[in-house]
């Protein structure tokens, strides 16, 4: 039997009797029997099940019983197979489904190479984007030397933007030989990804007091109008000293609002963060100082291979991965990651 869902059996019905037999109302202890309430079924069920197959053992040396045994046995064994894919869907259902994410790509150690790899990161990402039927619109980006990127600011729409991105938060980590490398040695370098789903216009409130808000030129592309007018927006929230900014709009406004939606965002990300029960599913543990040794990834080029630490999985193309064919190593991310 499998400890996680008997566990979820057990805490749930102590907790229900907690409560019965309390004569004071206790939050802590509400908060988490409602947690649990709508994994209770499917996870008594399985155990339910476990029992019931253990049950049969008795009619399996039965002459005149094993074609029932048989029949029996599959039946159940059928129904836990489709009450725990029931279950794990549920444990990977998360608040922030179906909401856009703002994501974060950043060059970390590695000089010129470490911006050549973010810029390679932001061009997956864009791909993967396309390839499964998400938008994705930037913020603001800025270029290194030799086609790199110090950072890119993007948000990342459609039905399934959470499911693809909600574990890309961390440090990815290359091993290659750089274009910047005369003498064909292998060079470690990173960069670093954060992952914020846009909260709700309820979710977060923000005292117009509390805000510096800078406007400056743009410097990427756009044209004139975006290089000869102050219409670029940093916006930094002083209590917190969370920062956003935003060059990409064409006025001042939208860049503004834009700016605005990551701030909420980022301020959101914290205070789930500092919430100790809180039951917001998001992706807590995000860059770090985007050192090598940081590293939620590997992406290994003279063997073809990407590695997720995380869950100890590789995948052996990465050429393909890398054009943003990246739906296996996700939907192993969530089988193995959601609801924990």
């Amino acid at each position: 039997m499998e400890q996680k869902y008997l566990k979820i059996v057990r805490d749930f019905e102590e907790l229900g009797k907690s409560l019965a037999e309390s004569t004071a109302f206790d939050p802590e202890i509400h908060g988490r029997y409602k947690k649990l309430k709508p994994f209770y079924p499917s996870a008594a069920r399985l155990v339910q099940i476990e029992k019931e197959l253990a049950g049969l053992d008795a009619m399996k040396d039965d002459e005149e019983m094993s074609l029932l045994y048989e029949e029996e046995k599959n039946a159940l064994k059928a129904e836990y197979k489709k009450v725990r894919a029931e279950l794990s869907a549920l444990f990977s259902k998360s608040p922030f489904e179906g909401k856009p994410v703002i994501v974060e790509v950043r060059a970390g150690t590695g000089g010129l190479e470490a911006g050549l790899f973010a810029g390679d990161l932001f061009k997956m990402y864009q791909k993967a984007a396309e390839i499964y039927g998400l938008k994705l619109k930037i913020f603001s980006i800025h270029s290194t030397p030799m086609g790199g990127v110090k950072e890119a600011v993007f948000e990342v729409s459609g039905e399934n933007a959470y499911s693809y991105f909600r574990f890309e938060a961390g440090v990815h980590r290359v091993q290659r030989i750089p274009a910047t490398e005369a003498g064909g040695r292998i060079h470690t370098s990173a960069a670093s990804v954060a992952v914020y789903p846009e909260p709700e216009e309820v979710d977060i409130k923000i005292e117009p007091a509390d805000l510096r808000i800078d406007t400056y030129r743009s410097s990427g592309k756009g044209g004139q109008h975006v290089n000869k007018t102050d219409s670029a927006v940093r916006i930094t929230h002083i209590p917190t000293g969370a920062v956003a900014s935003c060059q990409n709009e064409r006025s001042q406004f939208q860049n503004k609002a834009k700016a605005m939606t990551m701030l909420k965002a980022k301020i959101y990300e914290r205070q789930a963060e500092d919430a100790a029960e809180s039951t917001a599913d998001i992706v807590r543990n995000q860059v770090g100082s985007a050192d090598r040794s940081e590293k939620i990834r590997t992406y290994n080029f003279p063997q073809n291979r990407v590695t997720d630490h995380r869950i100890k999985f590789t995948i052996y193309n990465l050429a393909e991965f890398m054009e943003g064919r990246i739906s296996a190593m996700t939907e192993k991310l969530n089988e193995e990651l959601a609801g924990k």
